[in-house]
């Protein structure tokens, strides 16, 4: 469904005609761009897009099936870009991701959304309220719309952060290292990290390009030249985020092989007590086995004092083997 429409022309915007045929031709006799936003557009609802604006039907394709990683793609008469945007849930632990596509051509923009997790009405309404940002065409767009989200980025990671600390500190505590719910939480954030660097790795590439970095330094179309140290602070940012999501990732396998190290620890302080234990059970129980056994000549066998004698060599023995455990730290 189309959610927004509307046509900009020097930076200001000008609700534009139901036809989107009309708004592309007016927008272009104005020399401003038109702007049309979509959310989750069914087939047949994108057709009357596509055929209006040329669009390739391989990206119309990736637009409407979704599940695309980030990327940018040029074509004939429009570039295309695919972000990610990322909601975190600190309650839930829970990192879902959405999709926003990107179209630019000459004289117009489609962006279409798929799931929760967008910034398209707030970066309208902040380009809205910036008109000479806005006057710089549809390569405005395509720069607010990758700043919002790589902004957006940061914050989740700043979030994440906060949380594996407190997670770190669950481990290291004298009784949450080892209970079961601390391994469960361990592994289930490390599959957020994981989702998280899904949206954010594969975007380097794109903005990089855009930003005439490193090997993509040449000129990529429907992009002004004069835009790309924007993109380059887009990019700073984004490594930014991929340097701290590396550093998460690492943390929270480190703060896992602690965790196992220490159920190990404790598995084998148990292992020691058990042996301790066992080893203080087996010396009466082999003496009063001897004695146990039915033989007419044993030694001290009718001596009065037999009975307390053994009973003072058992308490001895215990005593003995209590104290030598002890000193060793298996009790």
């Amino acid at each position: 469904m189309i959610v927004d429409c509307a046509i900009y022309r020097d930076g200001h915007r000008r609700e534009g005609p139901e036809d989107l045929s009309a708004a592309l031709g007016e927008a272009r006799a104005s020399g401003g761009f038109v702007w049309i936003g979509l959310h989750q557009p069914s087939e047949r609802e994108f057709d009357l897009v596509t055929q209006e604006f040329g669009l390739h039907p391989l990206a119309v394709e990736d637009a409407l099936k979704a599940h695309q990683r980030p990327k940018l793609e040029v074509y004939d008469d429009s570039l295309f870009l695919v972000l990610k945007p990322v909601v975190y849930e600190p309650r839930s632990d829970v990192v879902s991701t959405g999709e926003v596509m990107i179209f630019i051509g000459e004289a117009f923009v489609v962006t279409v959304r798929h799931g929760e997790g967008s910034p398209l009405k707030a970066v309208r309404q902040r380009l809205e309220r910036e008109p000479e940002l806005l006057g710089k065409g549809p390569t405005s767009v395509l720069y607010a719309v990758s700043d919002a989200t790589v902004d957006h980025y940061l914050e989740v990671a700043t979030e994440l952060q906060t949380d594996l600390e407190e997670l770190e500190a669950e481990v290291f505590s004298p009784d949450g290292g080892g209970s079961r719910r601390t391994a469960s939480r361990i592994y289930g954030f490390k599959r957020q990290v994981l989702e998280f660097r899904r949206a954010t790795g594969p975007l380097a590439m794109p903005l990089a390009r855009l930003s005439g970095t490193g090997v993509f330094g040449g000129p990529v179309p429907f992009v002004d030249d004069r835009a790309r140290p924007f993109f380059r602070d887009v990019n700073d940012h984004l490594t930014r985020v991929n340097e701290s999501v590396e550093s998460l990732d690492r943390l929270v396998s480190d703060i896992l092989s602690a965790h196992l190290a220490q159920m190990s620890v404790r598995q084998n302080d148990d292992m020691r007590k058990i042996s301790a234990w066992a080893a203080m059970a087996a010396v009466p129980t082999m003496i009063a086995g001897i004695y146990g056994m039915n033989f007419d000549h044993m030694p001290e066998l009718h001596w009065m004092w037999s009975y307390p004698a053994v009973i003072a060599l058992m308490a001895a023995l215990e005593v003995l083997l209590y104290r030598l455990f002890k000193s060793r730290g298996w009790l």
